[in-house]
């Protein structure tokens, strides 16, 4: 097993348990137990858990939001798939606003040798994009340590003075009920920015951000063109996207 399948596998069970002990994960993992500190060791310096005697602790079990290291490593599979099902939707030459977080950085990655100009909202994702056919423009702002994303008024006036083709929005959480929900305040005014500012909007959100809590509301699910994910969506769910006018890719 690759340090990344190990690193996801010790990320899921955090998920879901509040400790996971080092012969445990060794076992697991079919590696030994000098292997599995070191992953420990270098997940706790990317800010995924907590290092303690014979273990570790979770960070989101204990009440913490996943930062970026983590969710990087989540359903990655998923988001590479929605990734480069986004992609395949845009035309040559298009002008793309390009979210922040860790889809939007797979997103960036299917992006890259297309001939199109991307903003993107993150250095993860400029990053992403450098050297490749696209063409990439900044947006400006404050940069939000970790999530590497541009945020303020300077970020979201230069937002709205633009005029999209598609602005591909990645939500926190999203469920057909409340709509696009955002981390928070900033990251939502930067969303509902680039979403005024554009002819069509996609959403890329993969199934583990459905049905959730966020602390704010972006928008409803009527303010955007087309929804792509990989979520089975019920009878009830697909009666209100219809409802919505909202186009569903599934996956």
């Amino acid at each position: 097993m690759s340090s990344d399948e190990r690193h996801r596998r010790i990320t899921d069970l955090l998920r879901v348990q509040a400790r996971v002990e080092v012969e445990e994960l060794a076992g697991l993992c079919g590696t030994s137990a000098a292997t599995i500190r070191r992953d420990l060791d270098a997940l706790e310096q990317r800010g995924v858990l907590r290092r303690v005697h014979g273990g570790a602790n979770s960070l989101i079990m204990g009440g913490h939001d996943p930062g970026y290291p983590q969710r990087a490593l989540e359903s990655q599979r998923s988001k590479i798939r929605i990734a480069f099902a986004v992609a395949g939707l845009l035309k040559p030459h298009e002008f793309v606003f390009l979210d922040s977080g860790s889809t939007a950085t797979q997103i960036a990655v299917a992006l890259k040798q297309q001939s199109v100009t991307v903003m993107p909202d993150s250095l993860h994702a400029a990053r992403e994009l450098a050297g490749g056919r696209a063409e990439v423009i900044m947006p400006g702002g404050n940069l939000v340590e970790e999530e590497l994303a541009l945020r303020g008024p300077l970020a979201e006036a230069n937002i709205r003075s633009l005029r999209f083709d598609t602005a591909i929005i990645t939500p926190c959480t999203f469920d057909l009920k409340t709509g696009i929900m955002g981390h928070d305040l900033a990251d939502a005014a930067i969303k509902r920015a680039a979403m005024a500012s554009a002819h069509r909007v996609i959403i890329a959100c993969h199934a583990e951000k459905w049905n959730r809590p966020s602390p704010v509301v972006v928008s409803s699910a009527e303010a955007a063109d087309l929804l792509i994910t990989d979520h089975l969506l019920s009878a009830e769910e697909t009666a209100l996207a219809q409802t919505a006018q909202l186009e569903v890719k599934s996956l």
